[in-house]
């Protein structure tokens, strides 16, 4: 049974069912973290160490999240002078899961792998990421270059930023722990 609407309202069933599919193919998982971590290690080196939070280093996160981080330790993956890290911010109601990859205390990658907000999935795209290429921290916990936002995806830009320079923090406390 076929239902004919009226011109205006045809209209604006197509543009409601346009919008609930562009949000809806903004989430989505890009790549499983074990894959982003094959990529840059190979799979030879998929065994993560862990690096303990002290009270310090909490201290130092919560200036970085703005909030505390709900766990003792985090996983990391090293090889030589690089770490790779999975680590979660949330953008305005979900978590955004990213892999960072830090070597001399820059990023040299930076991926957004499972994306799970409605709003703002741009953020996952090369014009986007390349951005964080050779960023570091600067000594009040900053990155030392400018990121340019996404209109509409602002939230998901702030937690891309914070997981770049939590991802930075802990490469400097991994290297400098004996």
């Amino acid at each position: 049974m076929l239902i004919f609407l009226p011109g205006r309202y045809a209209t604006l069933l197509m543009l409601v069912l346009a919008l609930c599919a562009t949000s809806a193919s903004a989430r989505g998982v890009y790549q499983q973290p074990s894959e982003f971590i094959d990529d840059v290690f190979g799979p030879q080196l998929n065994t993560p160490k862990l690096l303990w939070l002290s009270k310090e280093v909490q201290s130092s996160i919560k200036k970085i999240l703005g909030h505390k981080y709900p766990s003792l330790r985090l996983r990391y993956w090293q090889h030589q002078d690089a770490t790779a890290w999975v680590l979660e911010a949330v953008g305005k109601e979900k978590p955004i899961t990213l892999g960072v990859v830090v070597r001399n205390n820059q990023i040299e990658q930076l991926r957004v792998l499972i994306f799970r907000e409605s709003r703002g999935g741009e953020i996952r795209y090369p014009f986007f990421t390349k951005q964080f290429h050779a960023l570091s921290l600067d000594q009040k916990l900053n990155l030392n270059g400018h990121i340019d936002g996404i209109s509409g995806a602002t939230l998901s830009v702030r937690a891309t930023k914070k997981v770049a320079r939590l991802a930075l923090f802990l490469h400097q406390q991994v290297l400098t722990t004996p």
